[in-house]
């Protein structure tokens, strides 16, 4: 996909050399001629990099600069061009967010590597934080059972397509990761993939954060905007308020949509994937699902299955979160007894890979011995965590990063509450703060029965 340059310059001549150069080499390109049309061009256009003059008449660039950057809208890089003397001004730019500076008069091979070196670098950014959440995630699609090796087979057959995908499966089963690996298989892989939790944004903002909105000369971009010419995943779709859905519907149908507050219809250029561990049919006859939104998000189905359909593989993916894990964290690889191993495949799962998950790091983190012995997988699946344990693993979260942390102080602090309760987990909801049908659910992806909080 060509990439977006928009060039903001008030003389016509400039404007028309510079936009022939970069068009002849293969880049899209958009024109203002001052700061009140490089604002709107900016709305519509969305552009990958601004080449933004200095001298303008009315308002220059530098205070054109200068508001983006205090207003926080500076979504691309910015060079700056600038005219024989204001060099060191041009410099000065720098620390209200700009890239670079060309100097007039502009030689075409300094535009054209300044403008492709500066592409690149912001490349290389989003690949990076694409790479670290991968590295978070642990996003390799592993396990050699009839299950999963068909899992990786719909993986490889719907990534170069361009259809809206839909991933269904329990809890912890690794939607996230089969999303990330259908967008890494797909002609986007080089554009970010955005992932939205739905669940975790209340339904008062989940438009304007969706969509972004506009106000005054504010214009905050929403996830369609940060995902543009990427994938969007949208994890748990069946979170999303009915009016929202509404809203969702028009923009697929349309391929545009307008900001909250705006009035510009903005290309949605971005490949849905979503998401839910919920009964659809249930959703869709409560009224809590529109059915034609189903219709649009369904194109591409796939099912992950659950870790006790694949008990053979039970002692694959616990090496592999093992070596992960204790990579991640800086902590000492252990290996697991087979008595071990035998111990974690007898066990049901709930929670499924992210429960696995969980328990490496707490063995990792509670136990510092070569071996994993079958006594401790028993022990940290079916025992309630001490206080003196809870005290450990606090302590040790603070050292984790803030995604492993929370999981591993939400189950210590789940654990001791249900006990605290007596396993009522009516009664466990109104201590903890969270509405009942929310609470079933964060049990069950942390693997925590309830019943184990009784006497």
């Amino acid at each position: 996909m060509n990439k977006r340059i928009l060039i903001v310059d008030d003389e016509p001549d400039i404007r028309q050399i510079v936009g022939e150069i970069l068009e002849d080499e293969g880049y899209t390109v958009e024109y203002a001629q001052n700061a009140a049309e490089a604002r709107k061009c900016k709305i519509a256009f969305n552009p990958e990099l601004i080449l933004l003059d200095i001298w303008m008449p009315n308002e220059d660039g530098i205070e054109l600069l200068k508001d983006w950057h205090k207003a926080q809208q500076i979504s691309c890089p910015i060079i700056m061009i600038s005219g024989h003397g204001n060099v060191e001004t041009a410099v000065e730019t720098l620390k209200f967010g700009a890239q670079d500076f060309l100097e007039k008069p502009l030689s075409t091979a300094k535009l054209l590597i300044t403008v492709e070196r500066t592409l690149q670098s912001e490349s290389l950014k989003k690949e990076n934080i694409k790479l670290r959440g991968q590295l978070l995630l642990g996003t390799d699609i592993i396990g050699e059972s009839v299950p999963l090796s068909d899992l990786k087979r719909q993986i490889r057959l719907l990534g170069p397509t361009d259809g809206a995908v839909f991933i269904t499966g329990e809890p912890g089963s690794g939607k996230s990761t089969v999303a990330h690996a259908i967008h890494a298989n797909s002609p986007r892989r080089n554009s970010q993939l955005v992932e939205v939790s739905l669940a975790a944004i209340p339904p008062e903002t989940l438009a304007l954060q969706l969509f972004g909105y506009e106000k005054a000369n504010v214009i905050t971009a929403g996830f369609f905007e940060q995902a543009h010419g990427g994938t969007l995943l949208l994890d748990e779709l069946l979170d999303l308020d009915l009016d929202t859905q509404a809203k969702l519907i028009s923009a697929l149908q349309k391929s545009s949509y307008i900001r909250v507050g705006g009035s510009t219809q903005m290309p949605l250029d971005v490949r849905v994937i979503s998401t839910t561990s919920q009964n659809i049919d249930a959703a869709i006859s409560e009224g809590r699902l529109r059915e034609d939104l189903l219709y649009r998000v369904n194109v591409l189905p796939i099912g992950v299955p659950p870790l006790r359909g694949s008990p053979n593989d039970i002692e694959l993916f616990a090496q592999h979160f093992m070596a992960l894990t204790a990579k991640r964290e800086n902590l000492p690889l252990r290996h697991y007894e087979p008595d071990a191993i035998r111990s974690l495949a007898q066990h049901e799962w709930p929670g499924n890979l992210r429960e696995l998950a969980n328990l490496t790091l707490r063995l990792l983190i509670l136990n510092r011995g070569e071996t994993i012995s079958a006594d401790e997988t028993k022990s940290a699946l079916g025992k309630t965590l001490t206080r003196n344990d809870n005290d450990r693993l606090f302590n040790e979260c603070l050292a984790l990063h803030i995604r492993q942390a929370r999981d591993l102080f939400e189950e210590a602090y789940l654990r001791h509450h249900i006990v605290e309760v007596g396993g009522n987990v009516g009664k466990l909801a109104e201590v903890v703060g969270m509405e009942r049908t929310h609470l079933y659910r964060k049990l069950k992806t942390l693997g925590i029965d309830p019943k184990s909080g009784k006497s």
